[in-house]
């Protein structure tokens, strides 16, 4: 059976965490992720002429990435300051402009496109009006269109969000941001009904709501609803771990398994980064089956 293949669109960074810099952003941590559990990923991103820039093709690179959809421009590659508090939480500062605000459409991005199996993003690297038209662009090439909405204040509106929810195909939230998309539009409701409410709304194939330590349900366009509860770890860092989890979840539904099993592993793939430091540790097999076990 050939690999199944996704593109990730957005932001290509370096964290500086009190320990260290660390290669990141939530979409290419997807790519990554998705790269070792199976896929055949890639990254529509930018970065700079500079040694940052050079560090992340070379990470890339080093994890088994294809870096011909990475343009180079005359900005500095993307850096974002983040700080952990006692439970091991992140906070972020987001520095800009950077190299991946403005990621061209090029015919090497849109061939990327029209041969994956998906196209992953976010709101984050929208954040500047010619990235966000490049995707734009993009997703209408796109056979299945994944939203990861991942909320970084103060860089979304409330028009964006629907925008995005609009062109989606399947959706993932955390619960605070359900809470948070629903209250927009008078909706105060259980989290379920929530879920419910938006997949219809706005006419998805499905939604992901993750919820932290807590596990995590998905509901299909026919109001299936598969759910699990997660697996308690001693957590190292959090960073990463929902990143994970989408690269799980879209490696399982690409490859014909069942809501439940995809949810299961995801969850599992989830609390293990939770358990690393930093967002794209190696994971094994063995890794992944002893926290199922």
């Amino acid at each position: 059976m050939s690999k199944k293949n996704i593109v990730c669109f957005g932001e290509v960074l370096w964290d500086l965490l009190p320990s260290g810099k660390i290669a990141g952003g939530a979409p290419m941590n997807v790519a990554v992720h998705a790269n070792q559990l199976g896929l055949n990923a890639s990254m529509i991103s930018a970065v700079g002429d500079d040694e940052l820039g050079e560090g992340i093709t070379s990470f890339l690179t080093g994890r088994g990435l294809s870096t011909s959809t990475i343009q180079k421009n005359e900005y500095q590659t993307g850096i974002v300051e983040v700080t952990l508090d006692e439970k091991g939480s992140p906070s972020y500062t987001i520095i800009q402009p950077v190299a991946w605000d403005f990621i061209r459409l090029t015919e090497t991005a849109q061939k990327a496109v029209q041969e994956a199996n998906a196209l992953v993003f976010g709101s984050l690297a929208l954040r500047n009006e010619i990235s966000k038209n490049t995707l734009l662009s993009l997703q209408s090439l796109a056979k299945l269109r994944v939203l990861d909405i991942n909320l970084r204040k103060p860089f979304y509106t409330e028009s964006l969000v629907d925008e995005l929810f609009e062109i989606a195909d399947i959706v993932k939230v955390n619960d605070e941001e359900l809470e948070m998309i629903c209250g927009w539009f008078g909706q105060h409701a259980d989290e379920l009904t929530n879920a419910i409410f938006i997949k219809e709304r706005y006419n998805l194939k499905g939604i992901i709501v993750t919820r932290g330590g807590n596990g995590a349900f998905f509901v299909d366009e026919y109001n299936n609803i598969a759910t699990h509860g997660g697996f308690k770890v001693s957590v190292n860092d959090t960073i990463g771990s929902g990143d994970s989890f989408l690269a799980s979840f879209i490696t399982k539904w690409l490859n014909g398994e069942t809501p439940a099993e995809a949810l299961k592993y995801a969850c599992a793939v989830g609390a293990f980064v939770a358990t690393q430091k930093g967002a794209t540790p190696v994971i094994s097999e063995e890794d992944i089956l002893k926290i199922m076990a």
